[in-house]
């Protein structure tokens, strides 16, 4: 009997990192290969064939441009490949959230891909990597898991790419998702699915760019000036996600300097420094007078991707970004 193929693409982070102690707080990311971790999977008997293969090996806060761009390239083959049954992508945790969201706003909703990481290194004392990647490999492997986009597993829990966040530095359960929580509980041995496939039959949001534009975030806090909107319109930024206080406020001050950036052909974006909730129209802010876009449920991370992409894909007015920002 022939096993499911699942294609595991390494870029490094905790779940492939090693301690300096096995009881201290210091380790080194990305220093453990993929291929060791695959093997030690294999040990487990999940009855998959892993085929590994390393894009890179760092902590994800250095992941960028280069690793995201080679990670489209392999999983969109994945996809078109009749023998690969699903694909899973080790990746720290710090951007988890947003490299999970670019595939799934560039990629068809076909395969399960699955990313994993771990909250402690591969030999510390309570890791969880191990135990995180076979849930990914038992999610990976499932045709219930089609048709759902990027999926993101912690924790025994599957989130879907545009709900997942990280909200907690160092706890073992420290993802959570928003609006939707998680969309299924998986273990070693089971999975129990809560919806339906969310994406079934849709295609790409986006083509996968050549490059991707210079957009910041900026966390609003009070007594600020608009000398930080200055600096990022000076150093080239073409879109400005405002990380603002409540309803993503700020001191009227960085408003209007934020609204002379729109003026300029500068879209802004109002998300919000507050672990969760929605940020609605015209509520505080005039967005209407000022040419401010809500982001609704994305936090600063995920909005920053997806003005980024807009931006890419030639969609720079109010309207049509807010239509982006307005979709589930």
């Amino acid at each position: 009997m022939a096993f499911p193929k699942l294609l595991v693409l390494g870029t490094g982070g905790t779940i492939a990192g090693a301690a300096r102690s096995a009881t201290g707080k210091s380790y080194g990311a990305g220093e453990v290969a993929i291929d060791a971790i695959v093997s030690e999977v294999a040990r487990l008997g999940l009855d998959v064939e892993l085929v590994a293969k390393t894009i890179a090996r760092i902590g994800s806060q250095d992941i960028g441009w280069d690793q995201w761009d080679a990670l489209h390239r392999e999983i969109a083959a994945a996809q078109g490949d009749d023998s690969i049954a699903g694909i899973i992508v080790t990746h720290g945790t710090d951007t988890a959230e947003e490299t999970a969201y670019l595939l799934d706003l560039t990629l068809a909703a076909g395969k399960p891909v699955v990313l994993v990481g771990a909250m402690r290194p591969t030999d510390a004392v309570g890791s969880d990597g191990m135990r995180n990647f076979a849930n990914a490999v038992q999610v990976a492997r499932d045709d219930r898991a089609a048709h759902r986009g990027v999926m993101v597993v912690m924790g025994d829990a599957v989130f879907a790419a545009p709900d997942v966040r990280k909200a907690a530095t160092s706890n073992i359960n420290a993802f959570r998702g928003f609006p939707r929580g998680p969309i299924a509980l998986a273990t070693p041995s089971s999975i129990d699915w809560f919806a339906p496939p969310h994406r079934e039959g849709s295609s790409a949001r986006f083509a996968w760019p050549e490059a991707l534009p210079r957009v910041a975030i900026l966390t609003a806090g009070a007594g600020m000036d608009a000398k930080p909107v200055e600096a990022l319109l000076g150093i080239g930024c073409k879109g400005i996600v405002i990380a603002g206080m409540g309803q993503g406020n700020a001191p009227r001050v960085v408003l209007d300097a934020l609204a002379d950036a729109v003026r300029s052909g500068v879209p802004v974006v109002r998300s919000t420094r507050v672990d969760e909730g929605l940020v609605d129209r015209n509520v505080e802010v005039d967005d209407d007078a000022n040419g401010f876009v809500a982001s609704r449920a994305l936090g600063p991370a995920k909005a920053r991707m997806l003005l980024m992409m807009l931006i890419a894909s030639g969609i720079t007015d109010q309207e049509r970004i807010q239509a982006n920002f307005d979709r589930p």
